[in-house]
């Protein structure tokens, strides 16, 4: 009997790790190619042969998504398999259109093939887009099991941008390990929090070999998600985030609804800056689907150490790059600040933008008025510091989960966002949490 002949179209994360669950070792497929998109500069690489297991001594290439419909013409593919988040479902069931009229199959695989069982609790983060609250969240709930004693292990969703086969298991407890293993911005995003907090992080791509690894060191299993992304372990507690500033996401994004069917707890945020039709109308999503969840209500307060930075001043405003680029939000916790603290005008970026950075609103030009952080390699790094340090500006406002000032060098005055959970009304998180004491 033959094999059959696949392609995983992905991002370099969730394609990895359906790979390495259902395909490696599987001598019923011959895995073609990977594709890839969203993330710059993966195309042209191999899944190294460190990591693709024993059918495949010389690796499997990556190609652009672009090739995807000559790739399935040249290799005569049986089927391809959707494998990353934060897309609209009318974009996927475009992908399965191309993909079906080139002559293959589309595959949408579910979580029973692609969750793992801990042999510890695991409690997952996810949400129904990019930029809804997870990391504020993961904070939150890592220091409400702390105070119950608990040792947590945080196991990010993941982004492995560099030499994969390197990447396999990484742990996380200090800044030199974020050093050590060369973190684009985009990581020490979604690092830097938990460390600040004494928090340990695993990451990678073998996610089988990271759980063993993390699961040595901790009573809980924290699954900090990425984009909408669905976990890649069984929770014992699904948590999941909506956003009211995007209302209507929770049933039209992929994999962000198959969260909302999924959850236990279903946290509403950002409410104190939302319409409150919004936020009815994505209270009725959220029940039209699962009846089961807890819905609690949330916001995400912000913090400014130094508002002068910021009043009266003209500001160059710099935001998580995911949540401008495929997240889609037009604005974040960068130029909720600067309005709030009386900022005399936001400067729009693009005059001065160079290279890579103006590649990214090339792509994305719905960005407006904002720079995005993008930081994905070294040459993005060095058009990101360019292009800040030649705006035209009085200050910088940074509403990045990190501070940006430790990777580039920011030679105006600036200030950091910082932001929170905080529940309003019950149940509270602490009051959930407990069934883990």
């Amino acid at each position: 009997m033959s094999k059959k002949k696949i392609i995983i179209m992905g991002a370099a994360g969730r394609d990895f790790h359906n790979y390495n669950l259902i395909y490696r070792d599987n001598d019923e497929y011959e895995i073609i190619a990977f594709t890839a998109t969203q993330i710059p500069d993966i195309e042209g690489r191999k899944y190294p042969a460190e990591l693709a297991g024993s059918l495949y001594p010389t690796g499997i290439p990556i190609y652009s998504e672009d090739d995807l419909a000559d790739l399935i013409v040249e290799h005569n593919i049986d089927a391809v398999v959707f494998s990353y988040s934060d897309v609209p479902h009318e974009y996927v069931m475009n992908k399965a259109a191309l993909v079906n009229a080139a002559g293959a199959d589309f595959i949408l695989h579910g979580v029973r093939q692609t969750m793992i069982k801990s042999n510890k609790p695991v409690i997952s983060i996810c949400a129904v887009r990019t930029g809804c609250g997870k990391s504020q969240t993961t904070r939150k709930v890592s220091e409400i099991l702390k105070s119950m004693g608990k040792k947590l292990v945080a196991i990010r969703h993941p982004m492995p941008y560099g030499d994969l086969s390197k990447q396999r298991v990484q742990r996380f407890a200090t800044y030199e390990d974020l050093d050590k293993h060369e973190c684009t911005i985009e990581e020490r995003e979604e690092y830097e929090p938990h460390i600040d907090r004494g928090t340990i992080v695993y990451a990678g791509v073998d996610y089988a070999a990271i759980l063993e690894e993390a699961e040595k060191e901790a009573d809980v299993i924290l699954w900090d998600g990425g984009n909408n992304d669905t976990p890649f372990y069984v929770p014992d507690l699904a948590i999941v985030i909506a956003d009211p500033l995007r209302p209507g996401h929770e049933l039209t994004y992929y994999p962000g609804e198959t969260n909302v069917r999924m959850a236990d707890i279903v946290i509403i945020n950002k409410e104190t800056v939302a319409e409150y039709e919004d936020i009815e109308y994505v209270r009725q999503n959220i029940r039209s689907v699962n009846q089961k969840a807890q819905i609690v209500d949330a916001a995400s307060p912000l913090f400014v150490e130094k508002p002068d930075v910021i009043r009266g001043k003209r500001v160059l405003v710099i935001e998580d790059g995911p949540t401008l680029t495929h997240g889609e939000m037009d604005y974040g916790a960068g130029v909720v600040a600067a309005e709030k603290y009386g900022a005399a005008e936001i400067i729009d970026p693009r005059p001065w933008i160079v290279g890579t950075i103006k590649e990214t609103f090339n792509k994305y030009p719905e960005i407006g008025a904002l720079l995005p952080a993008m930081g994905y390699g070294e040459k993005q790094v060095k058009d990101l510091k360019k292009t800040v340090n030649a705006v035209d500006c009085d200050a910088v406002v940074i509403g990045t989960p990190i501070d940006l000032s430790k990777v580039i060098k920011i030679k105006k005055p600036f200030v950091r966002v910082k932001y929170e959970l905080q529940e309003i009304g019950y149940p509270t998180l602490a009051e959930i949490l407990k069934k883990f004491e």
